[in-house]
């Protein structure tokens, strides 16, 4: 199993509208990777790793895949639409990290 990790980093002068992530964007995510999106989780940012220290991300949406290769065939026909929502909701440029589930 993998995971595909969207992290939006903290930034001061960045919007980000949670309200639309978790009832517009989300939902068409899960629509348009049908079956193959296995599970999925948004974690909204609340504090660092020290007391008073502000996250890191505010924001991060995890998608759950059997392979990178049920990913890619699931979202690449969608590419365009999925990335194009982004302005929708924030205007923080997004980090994707793929990693191997281990437990």
């Amino acid at each position: 199993m993998i995971k595909v990790s969207v992290l939006y980093p903290r930034d001061e002068s960045a919007k980000f509208d949670m309200d639309y992530y978790l009832g517009q964007h989300i939902p068409m995510v899960q629509e348009k990777l049908g079956a193959a999106l296995k599970g999925v989780s948004v974690e909204q940012g609340v504090a660092g790793g020290t007391p008073d220290a502000p996250p890191a991300f505010v924001a991060m949406g995890h998608l759950l895949f059997d392979s990178p290769e049920a990913f890619q065939e699931s979202f690449g026909p969608h590419a365009e639409q999925i990335m194009g929502d982004i302005p929708n909701y924030t205007s923080i440029q997004p980090t994707i990290q793929i990693s191997d589930v281990k437990m």
